[in-house]
């Protein structure tokens, strides 16, 4: 069997595809709308255009893709810049395990929903893991790198040359999942690709342990649009946020021991010792049981 064939598309709600993975027994996307999650719950939640708009003239604007996939979370945002503002300066810099996921979505034209420009940055990502263009006349000028490998070590350059970013989309698979990606010690790297002043971070996952470890990486929190989903988002910033704009469910869910996080302290460990050392965590965390709280809110 060749690469491009373990990946079937198939439909979401929004007439996009989406493919399973086997590795991780999850879809890539909502199956509500691929596309529509990409626009929703990375690019409006990041408020993106506005964002955009506000850059002059060869300004850039910095984003890190955390877990690249199909690559709609960069099309839907460089589709979105070139709209608002095409003389903005665009550095993507994406993290991805398995090239083969944006080169199965070329393959099967999964990415012909967006115009032909982007089109062509995305077929030359997949092809050569990096695309870009400093166009004469100043418009859609462009970087977009794709940095292959495992996320935790491939983003240590970023850190360290202190590169900071605009906005960061956090798409890995879920926590169960691929725990390795949601730990404090990795957000904690994540954070410090983060503009101070006015970055900000958004991803779908609203999970406790998630939004535990955001904080204790020094961002504050706050719940964005499902995107097609059936649960919020998070936004997360530097900047402060109201304590009170979580709602009290979710304030309570961070009190129970769901909120206990992943570690991973050698940035290494595999994701069955992750899930072990939380379990074992766990079972010794002062934190409410999660059960009643579940049970509580359940009921109203």
């Amino acid at each position: 069997m060749d690469e491009i064939s373990r990946f079937t598309p198939i439909e979401t709600g929004d007439g996009s595809c989406t493919f399973y993975s086997e590795m991780f027994g999850e879809w890539f996307h909502s199956r509500d709308g691929a596309c529509n999650e990409a626009q929703k719950t990375y690019v409006e939640a990041s408020n993106l255009a506005a964002r955009a708009q506000q850059k002059s003239e060869g300004e850039s604007l910095k984003i890190l893709d955390v877990c690249y996939g199909l690559g709609y979370n960069t099309a839907a945002a460089l589709e979105t810049i070139w709209r608002v503002n095409p003389r903005c300066v665009v550095d993507v810099q994406a993290l991805e395990i398995d090239i083969e996921v944006a080169r199965s979505a070329i393959a099967q034209g999964l990415t012909q929903q967006y115009s032909p420009e982007i089109q062509s940055v995305l077929e030359t990502v997949a092809s050569t893991t990096i695309a870009a263009s400093k166009a004469p006349d100043a418009e859609n000028s462009f970087l977009v790198n794709l940095r292959l490998g495992d996320a935790r070590q491939q983003i240590q350059p970023l850190v360290e040359a202190d590169w900071q970013a605009d906005i960061i989309f956090l798409d890995p698979f879920s926590p169960p999942s691929c725990p390795q990606l949601w730990t404090v010690e990795f957000l904690q790297q994540v954070a410090q690709c983060l503009d101070p002043d006015s970055g900000v971070l958004v991803t779908y996952s609203c999970a406790a342990a998630i939004r535990a470890a955001l904080k204790l990486a020094g961002l504050s929190i706050t719940s964005s649009h499902s995107g097609g989903r059936k649960w919020p988002g998070t936004i997360a910033t530097f900047n402060p946020i109201e304590q009170n704009s979580l709602s009290l469910k979710e304030q309570e869910h961070l009190q129970t021991r769901a909120a206990v996080p992943y570690r991973d302290a050698t940035l290494r460990a595999t994701a069955a010792e992750i899930l072990a050392q939380r379990e074992k965590e766990q079972r010794t965390s002062t934190l409410l049981p999660t059960k009643p709280w579940r049970q509580r809110w359940q009921q109203q």
